[in-house]
């Protein structure tokens, strides 16, 4: 979901596949608002990415934020995992702010062949913080997203 072109983010904040547990999704959603109001302090916008349905109200399917812990991410990313199937969100007020606030969504199944997630690529970039669940990640050079919501096809590249 998404159109258009985002070329001024260099952040990434992403829930790590390695130390996710499906049990500690309230601690997770408390480590990403951190970031975010670091995030908004900063003046910056990110890319967040983590397992399951962002937003969720049953947090054993995903993580509980609200709008306010998320509010400074511009592109938000659903991914499952090999024991953490993902149904993508589909919440009204979800997507209300995703459409209204031009916020980038996108989905991605670990097994699709369409669908791609490089964590390798996430854990060589500078980490500017780490807590237990959660990592702050600057790329260099910013990075372009490209999305087509018609043709539901998106893509993040980097230099």
């Amino acid at each position: 979901m998404g159109n258009g072109l985002i070329n001024d983010i260099r952040d990434v904040i992403y829930v790590d596949r390695d130390t996710f547990d499906k049990s500690k999704t309230l601690e997770i959603a408390a480590e990403v608002d951190a970031f975010n109001q670091e995030m908004i302090k900063e003046g910056r916008q990110y890319i967040l990415i983590g397992p399951g349905r962002w937003g969720t109200r049953d947090r054993w399917i995903g993580i509980p934020v609200t709008w306010p812990q998320i509010c400074n991410a511009k592109v938000i990313i659903e991914t499952s995992l090999e024991e953490f199937p993902l149904d993508a969100s589909s919440g009204s007020h979800f997507f209300h702010n995703v459409t209204s606030m031009n916020v980038g969504y996108f989905s991605i199944q670990h097994r699709d062949r369409n669908t791609v997630l490089d964590w390798d690529l996430l854990a060589r970039q500078k980490a500017v913080s780490k807590k237990q669940f959660v990592t702050r990640v600057q790329f260099g050079e910013n990075l372009s997203v490209k999305m087509d919501g018609k043709k539901r096809i998106a893509v993040i590249t980097w230099k």
